[in-house]
């Protein structure tokens, strides 16, 4: 018996029941398979010339393998923010390991009481216990035998176990796991006290619910501590370990209080209650108050960060080597991770999104991502939407902010974000900013080919609302995104060349299907997501360095391993610095009488929008040399069939929305907020190698020339 439930209350040993133990097992031929095993190996040394059988029985059980490694039990994964805050806890088994001396002493009681009340007087096998269920099972009174030892075991097997087979194994119906079982629990006791078995048995222990621990069932079920159960607490929980499903005091209250009252029963007969006690709790209601679940990103404070993170835990070499071993570290937990959320940048990002485009009771979404160039890592994730599983209008569980195998959408159509590419193409060959074209309200493009040299058809583009026509060379066709001028653009430095670059720069469609290379690639008719235009742009801000995007900057690994792993950016020179600085000097002109005009933030920027046709979808990507922030705004049902015209989102009517009309206030209004305590940087002067940076200037001859 525990010293510490002794305290409680003392009992003394119940005899065999049925006569001599020869008497006993005479009555269970055919009854009990493993207690005819258990005598014949066991307790029969002494019965006749059984012995010398017998006795070889023993041995060969005692040289079975009995050394059951005993791991670390799963436990969550902690997310912490930046700063080391939490913002989220993962569980694929939820559970919070408690000690011994933690938990209401009421809890061991209970347990002992209703599964194994010798269980601090045996040594594993307990073969008194198991002759009395035996002959209470021939009686027609079906009894477990299985002492706490055997079943810390079993249980220990299923939550060790690698794949379906090894959990079918270890809870298979046959005499041979059986006998491995019982094997196990002689070593266990061996190896471990009595104590440390009963910890390890009610931190392991299932309770329904996704409730794994007493930790976590008594949270679960009675919103308190472990250490506070009272003993019909106690003995509700202590009741459900054999069929958690079917005493679940949630939905099955009848069965759980009938179970309950027969564990208080069992603690009056052992002597951890007295009688008057027992019919006074017995009276009671169970009075469960339900502490919802948790253990998953949809409790998380961040459910779209969390999600891409633990989708990015999984896809990370940074975790383990190989896929198996990612998961299998997923799968135990016991790991903090701590993030590259800045909350305050959360925060500010949040506010603009639902201040713009409210998510209640509304298909219409807005989404940001803000990236912190020459590092790649994602500063903030933010979308109107709330996270959760039905088909509500404003309720989602796609993270409308990264790519479909992360957790999100299949993207959408980026629009003029992506001219910002052929730009970079175009300086990167040798063109100017004066590269000038006649550029009419439409026009015909012909002679483009594609990567694998095939000739496309010709192109009849036209401008769109928010361009203008006439002569236009780089600066001006920047500041007017005028369509005309990119397209002749593009053909000059070749389509290839220009979803080339794009490439470079770290484009790559949402849905995982390779870019398309056809005339319009220029005007972005490619569904990619924010995460991923972010960390483009970056590579112009961090002056040609590309750095995947990453959330995660250190991973600890809790318990005796105690290492951590620093996770270090994943970055490589993708273009020249003077093209990077090219661009950058192109996309802040847009701030000067351009598409971005009046959407300053008080300090240097960079920007462009982006409206693909008939409004599907509106786009805002702009950046400082600190940090970067795009902006997507569309409908969750399919922009091409539900676009952003006469439409009414928040208090306000839009006949029509473009860039700078919602996504456009969005950024401002982040970013005003987010760069508020980062330094304020310049760019780097604009690249003489490229002309005169004054704007509006064409050439005329339609190539650039050297300064």
């Amino acid at each position: 018996m525990s010293r510490r439930v002794a305290v409680l209350r003392g009992r003394l040993a119940e005899p065999v029941p049925g006569g001599t133990r020869k008497d006993v097992l005479l009555r269970l031929t055919g009854t009990s398979a493993v207690a005819g095993l258990l005598s014949a190996a066991l307790v029969m040394p002494w019965v006749g010339g059984a012995g010398l059988v017998a006795r070889d029985s023993a041995a060969a059980f005692m040289d079975m393998s009995g050394n059951l490694e005993i791991q670390p039990l799963a436990e969550r994964v902690l997310l912490t923010d930046a700063d080391g805050d939490p913002i989220a806890e993962v569980a694929e088994r939820e559970r919070d390991v408690v000690p011994l001396d933690e938990m209401s002493p009421w809890a061991p009681a209970a347990l002992m009481a209703i599964e194994d009340e010798r269980f601090y007087e045996h040594g594993g096998l307990d073969l008194r216990g198991t002759f009395r269920a035996a002959v209470r099972t021939a009686m027609g009174n079906t009894q477990g035998g299985s002492t706490i030892t055997q079943q810390y075991v079993k249980n220990l097997l299923i939550e060790q176990a690698d794949g379906e087979e090894e959990v079918e194994d270890a809870t298979a119906q046959t005499l041979g796991r059986k006998v491995q079982e019982l094997r196990y629990a002689v070593d266990i006791e061996e190896r471990l006290t009595k104590d440390e078995i009963m910890e390890g048995y009610l931190n392991l222990a299932y309770f329904g619910q996704n409730a794994y621990g007493i930790e976590i069932a008594a949270r679960r079920y009675f919103s308190v501590p472990a250490s506070e159960l009272d003993p019909a607490q106690a003995a509700t929980l202590a009741g459900m370990v054999r069929a958690p499903s079917y005493y679940d005091p949630i939905t099955r209250p009848e069965a759980a209080t009938k179970r309950r009252n027969m564990v208080l029963d069992r603690m009056v007969d052992t002597g951890y209650l007295e009688a008057q006690e027992a019919e006074k709790y017995k009276a009671q209601e169970l009075k469960v108050d339900v502490t919802p679940r948790g253990g998953s990103c949809f409790h998380s404070e961040q459910p779209f960060f969390c999600d891409y993170v633990m989708h990015w835990l999984r896809d990370s070499d940074a975790l383990a080597d190989t896929q198996e071993e990612r998961d299998k570290i997923l799968e135990r937990g016991g790991i903090t991770v701590r993030t590259t959320l800045d909350t305050d940048m959360q925060k500010a990002a949040e506010k603009a999104i639902k201040k713009y485009v409210p998510g209640d009771e509304s298909t219409k979404f807005a989404a940001e991502v803000l990236v912190e160039p020459g590092t790649g890592r994602v500063r903030a994730m933010a979308q109107n939407m709330s996270y959760g599983f039905d088909e509500e209008p404003g309720n989602t569980s796609i993270n409308l902010a990264v790519d479909k195998d992360d957790g999100g959408s299949h993207g959408y159509q980026a629009g003029s974000t992506f001219k910002p590419f052929t730009l970079a193409a175009a300086l990167d060959a040798g063109l100017g900013y004066g590269t000038s074209f006649n550029s009419p309200e439409s026009t015909s493009v012909s002679g483009m080919r594609n990567c694998e040299g095939g000739r496309m058809a010709t192109w009849n583009v036209s401008n769109a609302g928010e361009s203008s026509g006439g002569t236009h060379n780089m600066v001006s066709g920047t500041k007017g995104s005028v369509n005309t001028y990119f397209a002749q653009l593009q053909e000059r430095v070749g389509l290839c060349e220009t979803a080339q670059m794009a490439e470079k720069l770290g484009i790559h469609r949402a849905d995982g299907a390779e870019l398309g290379v056809w005339n319009s690639f220029t005007l972005g008719d490619q569904e990619v997501s924010p995460l991923t235009l972010a960390g483009a742009y970056a590579t112009f801000a961090s002056r040609g360095t590309h750095c995947e995007p990453t959330p995660v900057t250190s991973i600890r690994f809790e318990g005796e391993d105690g290492r951590k792993v620093e996770v270090k950016p994943d970055c490589e020179k993708v273009i020249e610095t003077k093209v990077a600085d090219g661009v950058s000097h192109l996309l802040q002109q847009t701030f000067k009488g351009g598409t971005t005009n009046g959407l300053g933030i008080g300090r240097p920027a960079a920007a462009k929008t982006g409206t693909t046709d008939s409004a599907a979808y509106a786009w805002f990507a702009g950046y400082t040399p600190n940090l970067v922030g795009t902006v997507a705004v569309g409908d969750i049902r399919g922009g091409e069939q539900h676009p952003l015209q006469n439409v009414k989102i928040g208090d306000r009517y839009y006949g029509m929305v473009y860039g700078a009309t919602l996504p456009g206030p969005i950024w401002q209004a982040t970013m005003e907020e987010a760069v508020d305590e980062l330094p304020e940087e310049d760019f780097a002067p604009s690249p003489k190698t490229f002309g005169d940076p004054s704007p509006g200037r064409p050439s005329g001859s339609g190539d650039g020339g050297d300064a």
